[in-house]
Parts: C-alpha cells; structure tokens; sequence
C-alpha cells in the first residue's frame, strides 16, 4: 500500500445523493464538495462519482476540469466507500473493505458498493478480504508501517466474532504491510468509531502527526491523545526505527464557536496531491496559519492550500474523508517498478 505522497493519477470523490443524511444541510455540503474537486482539479484530475440523475447537475457545480462517472452512491466519504489501492507485482489493484455504512450506523445499499463498480470500470483487479473496514482507518506510511484505531475495526458492529491477531493477518496480507500499530479509539465516540484520519497521519516513514485537542476539547479526547502520544513514542515501525511524533493543534473551541456535536476540528485530516496540501480552515487565525505552516515544514516543495469546509466538517468529516487518491504505477517494458517495499515478515 502505497502512503498518499506517492504520485497520482487521479483523486476519486463523490456527490452526496441522500436527504435524509444530510436533510437541510444537502445543498451547503454539496457546496463544499464542489469547491473543493474544483481546488483539487488545479493540481490532478478529479473524478467525481455520481448518481445518474445527478450527472448534470455536478457537471455544472464542479466545472470542466472534472469528470463525473455515474456510479450510484449514498454519501459524499469516498475514503471509506472506494477501493483502498495497492501495488502488486502484477500492477496496480484495489481492496475492497465492504463498506458496511461504519457499523450498519447508515443507509449504504449503494456505497456497500461503490469500489466494486470503481474498479470494474477502469479494468482494475479487485482484492477480496473478509474484512469489513473503511480507508479512513487504514494510514500507511508506503514503507510497510500501517496506522488503525482497534475500535473501529476489532469491533462486533464489523468483524464479529474476530481477535484483534486475525484482524491484523488480514491487514498485512491485503495491504501488503509488515507492521501494525494499534491506537485504541473509543468505540461510539462518533459514526465511525473514531478513524485513524481524524487523529493520527505519517508525513512521511518515521514522522507521525498527531491531533491534540486544542481549548475546550472534550475530556474522552483529550484522554484519547495521551494515550495515543504513549503508544507512538514507544513503537517502532516496520525497520525497527522509533517515530517522531509532532502534536499538530486543533482550534480553540472558544473561537470557533459552537459548530454541533459531530463537528471534526482536525488539521490531521488533511490531503496530500500532488505539488500541493490541502489543509482545512476553523477560524482561529492563530490555530489555523499554525497548521499551515507546520504543514508547510512537513510538506517542503508542496504549495499548502487553506479550504474552507465548514458543513462538511459539521457532518463529522473532512478533506481527506471526502477524498480518495488513485496511485500511478510506473512500468518499464511492461515490467511494474513498485515504489513501496514488499512486504516481508515483521516484528
């Protein structure tokens, strides 16, 4: 699996379909979601899924730089409902985690299916697993070191009945990776049983970014943050070197005022593209340039692009929830030139 600074060829995204989801909020999240593909078409292509009644209307929202494929859909998290890539040796191929609307919490019939439909459009080999899980809780440093919260995945509402070592089996032998670090996450803290995503990024083989809760933060989160700092400053990762972690702080809750309780004011979720990241925006001046330019340090030669993503965030996600990137694979007389290690036995 490669990490998301891997060059690519497309990013996937997808138009929210259902009212009763979003109820009053459809059409100011439906803004958000076309200024951000348009943001996103500055620097790779985007492809947009859609349900066919909607085609032309997206088509208008978005503008010209993206393309919209009909694909049924539900909801706007295509991090969770798409294929997760990876590169094998015979080229570049998508695992299917069976969505399963994060625990049954959500009406899915048409996401359970979306990176079934994504990849048989574009011809590409679909990897099956028992595993029910969602993108937003699989972070991979490309290096064979993967990130997961257990509670949304070692987790009865998706894999009844399993232990946390066959979980793992199946991570490593879908994802093609040699280490697993589990954070705890806390069961029902949201929809999705508190993703990887929201807290906790690689920035590159050995430096994680971390979430901390900023002024006004809710005990559970702060408490969840100390943990997770324990746990990532003693593991080591795949080559058996310890992690940099870097607090990466979210807004003062004074500031930005009172945005609802499944409101996600976290910088870590942003998107790497390529030449650029995109980063989103509170409110708080001061919390916001820090993550920027904290970015900006991680990032060198990336332009970093403030978003404003006021009602998605609202709706309990953010940049990198709504966006999945599709990987180049690079080929020489045919033969594919892997550019993550393969997966060899681990601690």
């Amino acid at each position: 699996m490669p990490d998301e600074n891997h060059p690519h060829a497309r990013t996937f995204m997808a138009w929210p379909a259902r009212r009763r989801v979003w109820r009053a909020d459809l059409a100011e999240v439906r803004r958000d979601v076309a200024g951000l593909a348009e943001v996103i078409s500055r620097y790779e292509p985007v492809v947009m899924l859609a349900c066919e009644a909607h085609v032309e209307e997206v088509r208008h929202a978005c503008g010209p730089r993206v393309e919209v494929l009909a694909v049924p859909v539900d909801d706007l998290w295509v991090r969770d409902t798409g294929p997760t890539f990876v590169i094998t040796e015979a080229g570049l191929a998508g695992v299917d985690t069976n969505f399963n609307g994060w625990g049954r919490k959500q009406i899915h019939a048409r996401d359970a299916r979306v990176a079934e439909r994504v990849l048989a459009h574009y011809g590409l080999p679909r990897i099956e697993t028992t595993l029910v899980t969602e993108g937003g809780n699989l972070e991979c440093d490309g290096a064979g070191t993967l990130l997961v919260t257990e509670s949304a995945i070692v987790n009865d509402n998706r894999n009844p009945g399993r232990t946390r070592e066959q979980v793992e089996a199946d991570l490593r032998a879908a994802l093609g990776v040699r280490k697993v670090i589990w954070l705890p996450g806390i069961p029902g803290i949201d929809i999705t049983d508190c993703h990887v995503d929201t807290m906790a990024r690689f920035a590159r083989p050995g430096v994680v970014l971390l979430n901390k809760p900023g002024r006004g933060a809710g005990v559970d989160r702060i408490r969840l943050y100390r943990r997770d700092r324990e746990i990532l400053t003693a593991v080591t990762d795949a080559d058996g070197h310890r992690l940099e972690v870097i607090d990466v702080v979210e807004p003062d809750w004074d500031k930005i005022g009172n945005r609802g309780a499944d409101f996600l004011p976290s910088y870590v979720n942003y998107y790497v593209l390529n030449g650029a990241v995109l980063v989103p925006v509170f409110g708080d001046r001061t919390a916001d340039r820090r993550a920027a330019g904290l970015l900006a340090d991680c990032y060198p030669g990336r332009e970093v692009v403030p978003v404003y993503i006021d009602t998605l965030a609202e709706g309990g996600g953010g940049i990198h929830c709504a966006t999945q990137q599709q990987p180049v694979v690079e080929t020489i007389d045919s033969q594919v030139i892997p550019r993550v290690k393969a997966p060899e036995p681990g601690p």
